[in-house]
């Protein structure tokens, strides 16, 4: 199996800068993507970014420019950039990995248990 642990969340001012950290562990297994997701209070999770084994990226539209994903493949390492940050951006950040375990060469999905980010006004 495989999984994901977070790191660096916490409280922050408005207009300061977080950066997040996830790993993925387990034998067995490839990387096709990993990316944040994050989940406010009341309202649904929602994603953040992505980025593939290959580089590519995806992000919200609302958070183009303010937030960076970038990936340390050699790692199985993911990481996120957040800067400007707003007190609406306050949220648990989960990140997620989608892998493939080579025993089968079985598709696999893992969330991390969530880092709480709070920008404060």
């Amino acid at each position: 199996q495989v999984q994901v642990v977070e790191s660096g969340g916490g409280l922050v001012q408005a207009g300061g800068s977080l950066r997040l950290s996830c790993a993925a562990s387990g034998s067995s297994f490839s990387i096709n993507a990993m990316g944040w997701y994050r989940q406010a209070p009341g309202k649904q999770r929602e994603l953040v970014a992505q980025i593939t084994r290959g580089g590519i990226t995806t992000y919200a539209d609302s958070l183009k420019g303010r937030f960076t994903i970038s990936r340390a493949n050699a790692k199985n390492t993911v990481y996120l950039q957040m800067n400007t940050l707003k007190p609406e951006d306050t949220a648990v950040y989960y990140c997620n990995a989608k892998a493939v375990l080579h025993d089968g060469m079985r598709d696999y999905t893992t969330w991390g248990q969530g880092t709480q980010v709070t920008v404060s006004s």
